[in-house]
């Protein structure tokens, strides 16, 4: 019924909305592009289907050209060029079931219309919108906003974080060959090994920041496919001989840490930590177990 997207005013209560037309066309749009789309909506609000719009914006990759341009500052000049194209440009186009006259109650319609809400949308103001989606940088490139810096770990593991806190007890417990139920009491005198897990929940929140950032800045899926990424690099690693849990995590972080991510839309934007954090993610999600 002539509308391609609308825009409902949250919160409203009088049932206002705004109108987006869309015309993917080669050229610049010129007023002969409108008058079908201008007499749709005066059939389709006299018969009822829906209320007139707020707003009616002219939506095209090359904007509107002069002339169109010029005509949409005019409203009256608008109206009239309407009814002096209906028969051309609107009679027997509006729909295939019925040929739509420009009667006197289809004049007086058009008459109480308001011609000032329609307006062409210019292509860089829909540019500048879309920058501030996440779907930008995929589709037109320019590099990623800054990353905000990571949240510092809470004092004692949350609920997020009981896989993979779980799997480091166990690979320190197999390294100890003890049992390492309370970080805290249960590694009291082994300093190394209790940086190292301070240093994995830092990690994982950097990771955990930048799956963040990913989510608002690019459209979705980008960061699993990072995490596969690096999945698939340390899979060998995962696969090899070791003493014992611990081991093999220092050996599978240290790899993921040289893992070439160029080719990621997040490669500008990932620190160092985040390559470890990603593997105590994919613990986390339950891809691999420290501990054979």
């Amino acid at each position: 019924m002539g509308r391609d997207v609308i825009a409902t005013v949250k919160g409203g209560t009088t049932g206002a909305w705004d109108n987006y037309q869309c015309k993917h066309y080669k050229a610049s749009l010129e007023p002969n592009d409108i008058w079908i789309e201008l007499g749709k909506l005066a059939y389709y609000t006299k018969r009822g289907d829906y209320s007139y719009p707020r707003r009616y914006y002219f939506i095209a990759p090359r904007g509107a050209g002069t002339k169109l341009s010029n005509l949409l500052k005019k409203p009256e000049a608008l109206r009239t060029g309407l009814l002096a194209n209906w028969k051309t440009a609107c009679r027997t186009k509006i729909t295939k079931k019925e040929v739509v006259e420009c009667d006197a109650a289809m004049e007086a319609h058009i008459a109480s219309l308001n011609f000032a809400i329609f307006e062409a949308t210019p292509v860089l103001r829909i540019l500048d919108a879309h920058a501030k989606t996440r779907w930008y940088a995929a589709r037109f490139g320019g590099g990623l906003p800054l990353r905000p810096e990571p949240l510092t770990p809470p004092a004692a593991p949350t609920d997020n974080e009981t896989v993979f806190v779980g799997e480091l007890r166990r690979a320190y417990a197999e390294h100890l060959k003890k049992d390492v139920n309370d970080v805290e009491k249960d590694l009291a005198g082994y300093d190394d090994i209790r940086d190292h897990f301070a240093d994995a929940r830092i990690e994982f929140y950097s990771a955990e920041g930048l799956r963040t950032f990913s989510r608002d800045t690019l459209p979705p899926g980008e960061f699993e496919k990072l995490q596969d990424e690096v999945h698939s690099g340390i899979k060998d690693d995962l696969r090899g001989e070791y003493s014992d849990g611990y081991r093999r995590v220092l050996a599978v972080v240290k790899t993921a840490r040289l893992l070439p991510l160029n080719s990621h839309p997040l490669s500008t934007r990932i620190h160092n930590r985040d390559r470890g954090g990603i593997c105590h993610q994919l613990a986390n999600n339950g891809k691999f177990r420290w501990v054979k």
